[in-house]
């Protein structure tokens, strides 16, 4: 049991350093070549804090632990939109846009949507897995289509731009550790909920809350840079559009993600879209989030463990 709960921790460790060095030599790499922030932005960032919830969809999804596939998901989504949300609140109250929380927020909850409506048979098939991704690729192509690229966070960005010798190398070896991290995270992850005899669901959320870190560390750095908190709320936000169609999408053309407890599915699902859609409805009423707020998201990512 010890030797299980040490390796899913080595794993989740690995897991998040092979991402964020990956993430950052990335960047480094696309600028370097000329490629547009707005891409950067997007694509790095937006997907690349995404790397250890895509990874984990990918070995959950091989293993047949479908309960786990979701349970990240859903547990990186709330963690993101009430514990992420409050610790940048917390860090530096956060003022947005009501344009900008209209567009993210509206897509966001149309992933979320999406997701739910996608395991209403309680399995994702790989087709299924495909449209999603597609369905993500079309929305970053309409955005930047119409956005023109003025939503960046260039400024979690790190300014020195390294030659490909240097950052090439990166990129490989934080990809082979986000591979690695993932393998020790999941296996282990069933190994544990086997022995204990707890819903995988429950670790998929539990691993959720871990693989959600890149986005939040990200977000809280931007917000003590960029004191309008449009770059951290859009890290986000960009997140959390994401992970229920694409990290997911990711998983699914591995293997069909099924799930086993429908019913405690579902209860996850419907919570974490209810927060969502409250704790937008006061971004956009106060036109972002001060200390107080903050709190109150904090204290709403607390019931996600208890419905599982």
């Amino acid at each position: 049991m010890l030797v299980e709960v040490g390796l899913f921790l080595v794993g989740l460790a690995v897991l998040l350093v092979g991402s964020d060095r990956a993430v950052r030599a990335a960047a480094e790499l696309a600028r370097y070549y000329g490629v547009s922030t707005f891409f950067i932005g997007v694509t790095v960032i937006s997907v690349g804090t995404s790397i250890p919830e895509m990874t984990t969809s990918v070995f959950g999804a091989f293993y047949g632990a479908g309960d786990i596939v979701v349970g990240n998901i859903v547990g990186s989504e709330t963690a993101q939109i009430t514990l992420a949300i409050g610790v940048v609140a917390l860090v530096e109250p956060i003022v947005a846009k009501r344009r900008n929380v209209a567009i993210y927020g509206s897509a966001m909850v149309l992933a979320m949507v999406v997701m739910i409506l996608t395991l209403e048979d309680g399995a994702i098939t790989r087709s299924e897995g495909f449209l999603m991704m597609l369905a993500y690729v079309n929305f970053i192509y309409t955005l930047y289509t119409n956005e023109g690229g003025r939503e960046v966070g260039e400024e979690v960005l790190e300014e020195a731009e390294e030659p490909p010798a240097n950052t090439l190398p990166q990129v490989l070896v934080g990809l082979v550790m986000v591979v690695l991290g993932g393998h020790l995270l999941v296996s282990n992850g069933i190994a544990i909920a086997r022995l204990l005899g707890v819903p995988e669901l429950l670790v998929g959320l539990v691993t959720g809350l871990g693989t959600t870190t890149p986005e939040i560390v990200v977000a809280a750095m931007a917000a003590r840079r960029d004191p309008t908190g449009g770059i951290s709320v859009g890290a986000i936000l960009g997140s959390n559009i994401t992970d229920p169609v694409f990290s997911l999408g990711v998983g699914a053309l591995v293997a069909d993600v099924e799930v086993a407890s429908r019913a405690a599915v579902f209860d996850s699902l419907t919570y974490m879209l209810v927060v969502s859609v409250v704790v937008l409805a006061l971004m956009y009423w106060r036109e972002g989030i001060d200390r107080r707020a903050a709190v109150a998201c904090l204290l709403l990512f607390v019931p996600s463990f208890l419905i599982a």
